[in-house]
């Protein structure tokens, strides 16, 4: 009674007095008790009716260096471990990566299909709420190693592991399939390359060759040439002895005609024309000039003269000829250029190509077995969980409890204030 006499004059002076307020929510305890357990009850209804909602987790780490060494020791695609992880991160957060699983696996998100929904309506709902991607803090000093940890929250009903790891090799395959791409293209480029190398040293070789057999016919023309004119200044020089030849034996005629030397003779034996005598004299002439020539006599030097006349050709009467002749015959055909233009495989003389050749076959030769190049290592798989991690019903029913306690109290001073007034 003493507290009841006493609330009155609480709240006209404005001043709170706890025990007066305890006392008035004390009185109405039933009133606490009744809006504290509706709010615990829908909370747990809330609790136990909603959709359990559970998350499974994978982890991706760098692969060994080893597990890469047949695509660096190609020396035409790097990918270092570090990089291959970070590859693979980008495809896992690539929308178009996620759009082709979605597309390829529908079975799988049939719960997520909603009636008047596209397909890309549906799979919207799936990438924006389902799957995260989450990097280690560069700036925290005790992070060990570099990963990737991808996670997946999904309602009951969802086989969510097998999404997450048919996700985690999907991504895998389309980053080798990439790979396998960039490799092939890379690889083509180098041998196309190589054959515009090839193409240029051939394109060389032919006009070097080309330009080796024109200078050889040409010197053969130019020697040929100059043989020819040789020879005719030769012919002209013997004509012209030969004519001097003829005038010679004329002049010599008329004066052996005039002294009467029909045989051939020499200066002492003239001298000894009008001597007569039986006895037989030799006589031994010694002279060092050269006798005139007519001392042959009429008939020598006759005989002589027609046969110049009658020549045909003095060809014969120099060697120098014969040898123009037989330089003339070997001109006649060129070994070297025919050697040159009779070659069946011309590559084998390019010159400076040995190391595109080696180049060219180790490319066509490489044998890099994608299908099994193992690009991250799975450190943690996605396991099935053992409980779901939505609701948390503890975290509701307390929620619910204190939210009643607050909103009974709330309401219990509400009443005592309205009654106070009226």
């Amino acid at each position: 009674m003493s507290s009841s006499f006493r609330a009155p004059s609480l709240y006209p002076s404005d001043e709170i007095n706890l025990v007066a307020l305890f006392q008035t929510v004390k009185q109405q305890k039933k009133l606490i008790v009744l809006v504290t357990s509706g709010f615990v009850l829908l909370a747990a209804a809330y609790a136990f009716l909603a959709t359990p909602e559970y998350q499974v987790s994978s982890v991706l780490r760098p692969v060994a260096i080893n597990e890469l060494d047949a695509l660096n020791r190609s020396e035409v695609y790097k990918l270092p471990p570090g990089e291959a992880l970070a590859k693979l991160g980008a495809s896992l957060e690539s929308y178009e990566t996620r759009l082709g699983f979605f597309r390829a696996n529908q079975p799988l998100f049939s719960e997520f299909e909603r009636p008047g929904r596209t397909l890309e309506q549906s799979f919207e709902e799936f990438n924006r709420d389902s799957i995260n991607l989450i990097l280690p803090d560069p700036k925290k000093a005790d992070s060990l190693s570099t990963y990737i940890r991808l996670e997946m929250s999904y309602p009951k009903g969802v086989d969510g592991v097998t999404i997450l790891n048919s996700f985690v090799q999907y991504a895998i395959k389309n980053e080798r399939k990439q790979i396998a791409a960039d490799l092939n293209v890379i690889v083509k480029n180098r041998l196309n390359e190589i054959s515009g190398k090839f193409n240029a040293a051939r394109a060389s070789y032919e006009t070097n060759k080309e330009a080796k057999i024109a200078s050889l016919l040409e010197a053969d023309n130019i020697k040929r040439a100059r043989l020819q004119d040789e020879l005719k200044a030769l012919r002209a020089q013997l004509k012209t002895l030969r004519v001097d030849r003829i005038a010679q034996l004329n002049e010599a005629i008329g004066i052996a005609r005039s002294l009467g030397i029909v045989k051939p003779t020499t200066p002492s034996s003239l001298g000894d024309v009008a001597r007569t005598g039986s006895s037989s004299v030799m006589r031994t002439e010694i002279n060092n000039q050269q006798i005139p020539l007519y001392f042959m006599g009429v008939d020598a030097l006759e005989a002589e003269r027609r046969a110049l006349a009658q020549r045909g050709s003095d060809d014969f009467s120099e060697a120098r000829i014969a040898q123009i002749a037989k330089e003339l015959q070997l001109l006649q055909s060129n070994r070297e250029v025919e050697v040159l233009k009779s070659r069946e495989n011309e590559d084998i003389f390019l010159a400076d190509v040995e190391p595109l050749r080696a180049e060219m076959a180790r490319l066509r030769n490489l044998n890099i077995d994608m299908d099994n190049l193992k690009l991250v290592s799975i450190d943690r798989a996605a396991l099935e969980p053992l409980k779901a991690y939505k609701p948390k019903k503890a975290l509701i029913i307390s929620g619910g409890l204190i939210a009643g306690l607050v909103l009974g109290i709330a309401l219990a001073l509400f009443r005592s204030i309205l009654r106070v007034k009226t």
